[in-house]
């Protein structure tokens, strides 16, 4: 495979992801942290494939700000989702384990906003937007 095919792939998994939040929306009651969850998961995905996609290596990390840094090298348009990344970077560890942690409507409809902008961005970027 190649890089494209393999940003293709990371793409990919990103949208179930971000499609599974939506469809999540829908359950009663609405599983909030799972939602949040859903929407890290698919910043992060794509996050590492538009990095692939550049010939970087798998970063092994869950820091969506980190990842975002080194997208800044390839266009200075990845501060535009600086604050989206950090919206969104508690949910990729702390959601997943019993912490009490209070979500309610409003955490959730940003969750899915800044993660819907990742996407858009992302996909701009690679030229990718009616691949997937």
């Amino acid at each position: 495979m190649d890089k494209k095919d393999i940003a293709l792939e990371w793409f990919k998994f990103a949208n179930e992801d971000l499609s599974s939040a939506q469809f999540l929306l829908n359950k009663v009651p609405t599983p909030l942290e799972i939602i949040c969850y859903h929407c890290q998961q698919s910043a992060e995905k794509y996050l590492k494939g538009f990095l692939l996609l550049n010939g970087e290596k798998l970063q092994r990390t869950h820091d969506l700000i980190f990842l975002n840094n080194i997208c800044k090298k390839y266009s200075s348009e990845f501060e535009n989702i600086e604050d989206d990344c950090l919206e969104l970077i508690d949910y990729g560890v702390e959601v997943r384990y019993p912490m009490n942690i209070q979500l309610n409507d409003y955490d959730v409809k940003n969750a899915l906003k800044s993660a819907e902008k990742i996407k858009q961005l992302i996909m701009e970027r690679a030229n990718y937007e009616n691949k997937i």
